[in-house]
């Protein structure tokens, strides 16, 4: 899972119930979709990686994972400060290298009986139908209903981590996820940050001032970054059943 320890921060940071930044998330938009197009073009060279190269994907594959969690908490902080000049080209390496890590999961769904591109292509739409809704219902939630919200997503998003985290110590032991539990966790994420994809639009005009856009277009990016992966680990779960 992509790194979501922002949005525990974001949402703390978003106590105070006055709008500091009513326009902070149509100037994060332009940078929001074009994160998401470099980390295509990170999918893309990785599985030409995987195909040409397969020997050397997983090596370069973890050290682009602790590049990546480096880029990313040095990128909030410079971005949080406003300095986005100095913050972009780290968040654009950052997006490059999500998709490198991310080309591995694409790759295992394009290899899945009944997933293949049509899956991943129904994960990208779920995504663009979250945003919508999203921005529908979390730019008209009440104050009380918004902070309530983040409240309850937050709960689950650290259940979620707990769950996660033990899932990966025990594939460390070579023990596998049953499908029935893979389908639930997967659920599960999917509910999150769909969730979440809503409350950004109520929490980021309160936690970040309008020049701080490209602190809330990476928020954004981990929200879509995170519901896609989940929406695609569900497909790949629901196909792999017995």
């Amino acid at each position: 899972m992509a790194n979501s320890s922002n949005f525990l921060e974001t949402a703390k940071a978003a106590r105070s119930k006055a709008l500091v930044g009513p326009n902070v998330i149509s100037n994060a938009l332009p940078y929001l979709g074009g994160g998401l197009v470099l980390t295509a073009v990170g999918v893309y060279g990785g599985l030409g990686v995987l195909q040409s190269y397969p020997s050397i994907f997983f090596p370069t594959f973890f050290a682009a994972m602790v590049v990546e969690l480096i880029l990313f908490f040095v990128a909030r902080g410079v971005a949080e400060k406003g300095n986005n000049s100095v913050a972009l080209p780290l968040l654009t390496t950052y997006s490059l290298l999500s998709g490198y890590t991310l080309s591995g999961l694409i790759a295992y769904a394009l290899g899945t009986s009944g997933v293949g591109f049509r899956g991943i292509a129904i994960a990208a739409l779920g995504c663009g139908v979250a945003f919508i809704a999203g921005r529908r219902i979390g730019s008209n939630l009440s104050e009380e209903d918004g902070f309530a919200l983040g409240k309850t997503i937050s709960i689950a998003l650290i259940a979620l981590l707990v769950v996660l985290v033990g899932q990966l110590g025990f594939a460390l032991f070579g023990v596998g996820t049953p499908t029935f539990l893979e389908v639930g966790i997967s659920a599960a994420g999917v509910f999150i940050f769909a969730g979440a994809s809503v409350l950004d639009f109520f929490i980021l005009p309160r936690a970040y001032r309008d020049e701080q856009y490209l602190s809330a277009a990476l928020s954004m990016y981990l929200t879509y970054i995170n519901l896609f992966i989940f929406l695609l680990r569900l497909i790949i779960a629901l196909n792999g059943r017995d």
